[in-house]
C-alpha cells in the first residue's frame, strides 16, 4: 500500500480564486505599452559608424548590403518598395547597370506599377540616358495608355530637349486615345507656344467633337477671337447653335455668344440673339439669360427696348404658368392683362381664344365662375378696346350656347348681353336675350336686372307683366311683393298696391313675412287709413303674439294725433300683458312691461306707475344641471330666471324658500355677534374663570352658601341647565366639554352681573 501510494504522481492543488471580483485599478495594454515606451525598455543602441578605408572593406560593405537587399526580395517578391529602395541604392555607388537590371526584374515581377516605372525612368533621365529613357516612356505609354502621367512626362521631356516634332509626335499618339480635356489643351497651348495658329485651331475642330460641351465651344470661340478672327468666331458659335439645336439648347452659349457680338458693336444681333433665345428656353433655365438681356437693354437699348424685355420676361413666365395648368384661370387673367397692354388685337384674340378653349372638365356651377369671366372679359375687350360690336355679339352668343342652362346658369351673361344690345340701340334683341334667359333658366337676378331694365324705359305695364311671371316663379319671396305694391304706390293705384299686398300676406309660406307685414303696414299708415292699420295689427296679432308687434300697436297708437290715444297705448299693452302670462318666453313679458314703463313714466300718473311697478318680475339666481351630447353629466350652470308676481303667489314654495333663506340671513347675524363679544370679553376671561369656580363651589355647599352671597343671583332655569350639563359632563368624562360648561357658567355671571 505504502509503495502504491509513493508511485502515485501529486497533483499540485489549484489556488482557488476567492474574491472574482474585478481589481481597484485597471491596468490596459495601451498603459503597459506606454510604460514601456517611457522606460526604453526595447530601444538598441545605434550601430557603430563605420568608416570604409580601402576597397576591401568597400566590396565587403557592398556584398553585405546587396545580400541584405536580395534577401528582403527574396522573401516577399511583390514589395515593389524594396526593389526600389535596391535600386536607388545601386543608383547612388553609380552603379547604373546594376540599377537597370533591378528595374527590369521588377517590372518582370508588376508591370502595371506605376510608381516603378515613374522610378525607372526618372534615373535614366538623371543619367542622361535620353535614349533608354525614351525607350522607357515607350514601354509605358504602350502598356499603361490611359496613365496620363506618363505622357505628360514624355512630352515634357521632348519639349526640355528641344525635340518638337518628337514631342508633337508623341502628343498626336496621344490624342487618339481621346484623353481628358486638359490633355487637348496642353496640346493646344504646346502649339501655340510655338505660334501655330492653324495647327492648334485644327486641334480645336478634333476636340469639339471628341468632347462636345457647350463650354468647349465658347474655348474655341474665344480663342479665335483672341487671335483677331472675329468672322471665324462668329462661325463657330452659330456651328455650335446649330450642333446643339432645340433639344440640348444651353443659356451659357447664348450668353457667350450675345456678349461676343455686343464686343463687335453688333448690337441688333445682340437682340435678335436673346429674343432667339428666350423663345426656346425654358424659364427655370433662362433666368441668367434675362438677367444679361435686361443689362443689355438699359445699356443700349431704349425705354421700348426695356419695356419689351420686361413684357418678354412676364409673357414667358405666364406661357410656362398656362403650359403646366391649362385650367388655372388666374394665370390667363394675368397673361391677357399684359398681352392687352402690349400687344396688338390679333395676338390679343388668339390668347383669349386659347383660353376659353380650356373648358372646365366638370358642369358644376363652383368650377365654371372663374372660366366665365375670360367670357365676359373677351366680349368686353371686343366692345371697348377693339370697336366691333358683330364680333362682341358673336362672342356673347357663343358663351350663351356653351353654358349648360339645363344644369345652371349666369345671370351676368344674360344682363350684360342685353344691356350691350341697348347700347347698340338695338332694344328688340336685347328683350329677347332677356325673355330667353328668363324661359331658359328663371332666376332672381335675371328677373331683377330685367325689371330695372324696364323701369328705365318707363315701360310699367312690362314691369307688372314681369312681376307676375316673378311672382309665379318664386311666390315666397317677399321683397319682390313689396316692389310690386311699391311700383303700384308710385304709379297712384292704392287699391291695386292694398290687393298685392293682401295676396302677399294671404300666400302660405313667406321666406320674411315679418318685412312684409311691415311693409304693408307702413304703407297703410302713409296712406293715413288709421282703421286698415288697426285691423292689419289685430290680424297679425291673431298669427303671432310676438312682444315686438305689441310694441309697435302701442306706438303706433301713440303716434296718431287723437284724444283718447293714451287710453289705447294703455289698453293695448294691457292686452299684451295679459295675453303674455302664459308665455315660456319671460324675456319678452319682461321687455314688454318695461316698455310699458317706459311709457308710464312719461305719460302716466303716480297710480299707474306703481301698478306697473309691481307688474315687473324679481330677477332670482338659479342653477341647473347640463347634459352633455353623450347623455353624460356635464356639470351644473348658474342662470338668471325672473319670477312674476303672479307666479310667486301660485307657488308657495317660493314663500317658504325665502322665509329660509331670511332665516339662515338672521342666524348668520347672531354668530357673527357672539363672536364679536367673546372677542370683546377675551381680557377678562382669568377673573370670571374665578367667579366659575366659586360659584361651582356654592352649588355643592347647598342653597344655604348660596344665599350668603347676595350680589349672585341666579334664574332657576339657568341653575337646572347648569347643573344639568354638569353632570353630563361628569358622566361623559371628557375635559373639553368640563371647559365647554364652564365658559357657558361664566357668561351667565357675567350676565346677572
Amino acid at each position: 500500500m505504502a509503495s502504491t501510494a509513493a508511485g502515485k504522481q501529486r497533483i499540485p492543488k489549484v489556488a482557488k480564486v476567492k474574491n472574482k471580483a474585478p481589481a481597484e485599478v485597471q491596468i490596459t495594454a495601451e498603459q503597459l505599452l506606454r510604460e514601456a515606451k517611457e522606460r526604453e525598455l526595447e530601444l538598441l543602441p545605434p550601430p557603430p559608424k563605420q568608416k570604409i578605408t580601402d576597397s576591401e572593406e568597400l566590396n565587403d560593405y557592398k556584398l553585405r548590403k546587396r545580400k541584405g537587399f536580395e534577401d528582403n526580395i527574396r522573401k516577399n517578391r511583390t514589395v515593389i518598395s524594396n526593389w526600389i529602395k535596391y535600386a536607388q541604392w545601386e543608383e547612388s555607388l553609380k552603379e547604373v547597370q546594376r540599377a537597370r537590371s533591378i528595374y527590369e526584374r521588377a517590372l518582370d515581377v508588376d508591370h502595371r506599377n506605376i510608381t516603378l516605372w515613374l522610378k525607372y525612368a526618372e534615373m535614366e533621365m538623371k543619367s542622361r540616358q535620353v535614349n533608354h529613357a525614351r525607350n522607357i516612356w515607350d514601354r509605358a505609354i504602350t502598356i499603361l495608355p490611359r496613365v496620363n502621367q506618363f505622357w505628360y512626362k514624355y512630352t515634357y521631356m521632348e519639349e526640355m530637349l528641344g525635340n518638337i516634332a518628337g514631342c508633337r509626335q508623341v502628343f498626336e499618339r496621344w490624342m487618339e486615345w481621346e484623353p481628358e480635356e486638359q490633355a487637348w489643351h496642353s496640346y493646344i497651348n504646346f502649339e501655340l507656344r510655338y505660334k501655330e495658329v492653324d495647327k492648334a485651331r485644327s486641334i480645336y475642330e478634333n476636340f469639339v467633337m471628341v468632347h462636345p460641351e457647350v463650354k468647349n465651344w465658347i474655348k474655341y470661340a474665344t480663342f479665335e477671337e483672341k487671335h483677331g478672327y472675329v468672322a471665324r468666331a462668329r462661325k463657330v458659335f452659330e456651328r455650335a447653335v446649330e450642333f446643339f439645336g432645340e433639344e440640348h439648347v444651353n443659356e451659357s452659349l447664348y450668353v457667350a455668344f450675345a456678349r461676343f457680338e455686343e464686343k463687335q458693336k453688333e448690337f441688333e444681333r445682340v437682340r435678335v440673339i436673346y429674343k432667339y433665345a428666350l423663345d426656346r428656353i425654358p424659364k427655370q433655365q433662362a433666368q441668367e439669360l434675362f438677367k444679361n438681356y435686361t443689362v443689355f437693354e438699359k445699356r443700349f437699348g431704349d425705354r421700348r427696348g426695356i419695356e419689351d424685355v420686361i413684357v418678354s420676361k412676364r409673357r414667358f413666365q405666364y406661357e410656362e404658368e398656362v403650359k403646366a395648368n391649362p385650367h388655372n384661370y388666374d394665370a390667363w387673367f394675368d397673361y391677357l392683362r399684359l398681352v392687352e397692354s402690349d400687344a396688338d388685337a390679333d395676338t390679343v384674340r388668339e390668347v383669349y381664344e386659347r383660353a376659353i378653349a380650356n373648358i372646365p372638365p366638370i358642369q358644376e356651377k363652383r368650377h365654371w365662375r372663374r372660366y366665365i369671366y375670360l367670357w365676359i372679359n373677351y366680349a368686353l375687350y371686343e366692345e371697348l378696346e377693339v370697336k366691333d360690336p358683330e364680333r362682341t355679339r358673336q362672342v356673347y352668343q357663343a358663351c350663351l350656347e356653351l353654358i349648360p342652362h339645363k344644369k345652371f346658369t349666369f345671370a351676368k351673361i344674360w344682363l350684360l348681353y342685353g344691356q350691350f344690345e341697348i347700347r347698340q340701340k338695338n332694344l328688340q334683341n336685347a328683350r329677347r336675350g332677356l325673355g330667353t334667359g328668363i324661359g331658359k333658366c328663371p332666376k332672381n337676378k335675371l328677373f331683377k336686372g330685367y325689371i330695372e331694365l324696364e323701369l328705365q324705359l318707363r315701360e310699367f305695364d312690362r314691369c307688372r307683366k314681369l312681376y307676375e311671371k316673378y311672382l309665379e316663379f318664386s311666390p315666397e319671396n317677399c321683397t319682390t311683393w313689396i316692389k310690386f305694391a311699391e311700383l303700384e304706390t308710385i304709379l297712384g293705384d292704392t287699391e291695386r298696391a292694398r290687393a298685392i299686398f293682401e295676396l302677399a300676406i294671404g300666400q302660405p309660406r313667406l321666406d320674411m313675412p315679418e318685412v312684409l307685414w311691415k311693409s304693408y303696414i307702413d304703407f297703410e299708415i302713409e296712406q293715413e287709413e288709421y282703421d286698415n292699420t288697426r285691423g292689419l295689427y289685430k290680424r297679425l296679432l291673431q298669427r303671432t303674439q310676438h312682444v315686438k308687434v305689441w310694441i309697435s300697436y302701442a306706438q303706433f297708437e301713440m303716434s296718431i294725433d287723437s284724444d283718447d290715444r293714451m287710453q289705447r297705448c294703455r289698453q293695448i299693452y294691457e292686452e299684451a300683458n295679459k295675453g303674455m302670462q302664459n308665455c315660456e318666453e319671460k324675456e319678452e313679458r319682461l321687455m314688454l312691461l318695461e316698455s310699458w314703463r317706459d311709457f308710464e313714466d312719461e305719460f302716466g300718473s303716480f297710480a299707474n306707475k306703481e301698478r306697473v311697478q309691481k307688474l315687473l318680475p324679481e330677477k332670482v339666481k338659479k342653477r341647473r344641471k347640463i347634459t352633455a351630447e353623450d347623455g353624460s353629466d356635464a356639470g351644473w350652470e348658474e342662470y338668471y330666471d325672473y319670477i312674476f308676481p303672479e307666479d310667486a303667489a301660485n307657488q308657495p314654495n317660493l314663500k317658504l324658500l325665502a322665509m329660509a333663506k331670511m332665516w339662515k340671513k338672521l342666524q348668520q347675524e347672531d354668530e357673527k355677534e357672539e363672536d364679536e363679544e367673546e372677542e370683546e370679553e377675551g381680557g377678562q376671561q382669568v377673573p370670571q374663570g374665578n367667579e366659575a369656580q366659586d360659584s361651582s363651589e356654592s352649588e355643592e355647599q347647598g342653597p344655604a352658601a348660596s344665599r350668603e352671597q347676595p350680589e349672585k343671583e341666579y334664574d332657576d332655569r339657568d341653575d337646572d341647565d347648569e347643573s344639568r350639563s354638569s353632570s353630563d359632563s361628569e358622566s361623559d368624562g371628557g375635559d373639553r366639554e368640563d371647559d365647554k360648561d364652564k365658559t357657558e357658567e361664566t357668561k351667565a355671571d357675567t350676565e346677572n352681573h
